[in-house]
């Protein structure tokens, strides 16, 4: 079953002599349950079709459906409440809350939508990501990899139809990298988690089962590699 649709996308700056074209004509799909990396070079519109696949930046033309939904149709208020119930957005510098703790952090997605949290799923997920003895804690009294787990958590709890990883690993020691690395294939193993992932590192890019590369904003390359 397809997830994700992504038709004939583009994403322009400017005009005339100053038109940059980020994104020209994009389009693919993506299965439910597939664990995807997205590389190119500097440049290549890779971190702009992850700010449009998460509703975070809006394109010039071109249409993304996920899991049924065309996004760019709804209104700004039910877009907001969509990008939070159905993607988990994991980003290279964490974008923790500095004042709330590791539960608080972990949870924020559910408490913003007035629901109850699954404490059974919330704490299989704090044991699979090693923060049983952290829910206490503050993001500045954690390591980089653990805030990158706290991240991580954040991004299940709701169990989104996607996970959008934007160089997950970028600000990690080699350790920490296939930490998180591990942990995002045990997501799309063990929960089924579909995973699209920006990185520039092929070796990490290979830790997919499938490689979309871009450059100049166009896809020059889609490989499936497991």
């Amino acid at each position: 079953m397809k997830i994700l649709e992504v038709n004939n996308l583009c994403k322009n700056y400017g005009k005339g002599t100053t038109l940059v074209k980020a994104l020209d004509d994009v389009s693919f799909s993506v299965e439910e349950g597939d664990f995807v990396a997205i590389v190119g070079s500097s440049g290549s519109g890779k971190s702009t079709l992850l700010h449009i696949l998460g509703a975070v930046d809006k394109p010039t033309s071109g249409k993304v459906t996920i899991g049924g939904v065309d996004v760019f149709k709804q209104k700004d208020d039910a877009l907001a409440v969509f990008r939070r119930r159905k993607v988990g957005l994991i980003y290279q510098f964490y974008n923790l809350i500095p004042i709330l703790d590791v539960y608080e952090n972990m949870t924020l997605p559910i408490m913003l939508d007035g629901k109850k949290v699954d404490e059974k799923y919330l704490k299989e997920l704090i044991e699979i990501l090693g923060l049983e003895r952290r829910t206490n804690h503050l993001p500045n009294e954690l390591s980089g990899g653990q805030q990158q787990r706290v991240s991580i958590g954040r991004a299940l709890i709701c169990k989104p139809d996607i996970i959008l990883a934007d160089e997950p690993t970028g600000n990690l020691d080699s350790k920490s990298s296939k930490d998180i690395i591990d942990l995002l294939k045990l997501s799309n193993e063990k929960y089924k988690q579909t995973i699209i992932m920006i990185t520039h590192d092929m070796n990490l890019a290979k830790e997919a089962n499938r490689i979309i590369t871009l450059d100049d904003g166009k896809i020059v390359k889609d490989e499936k590699i497991k």
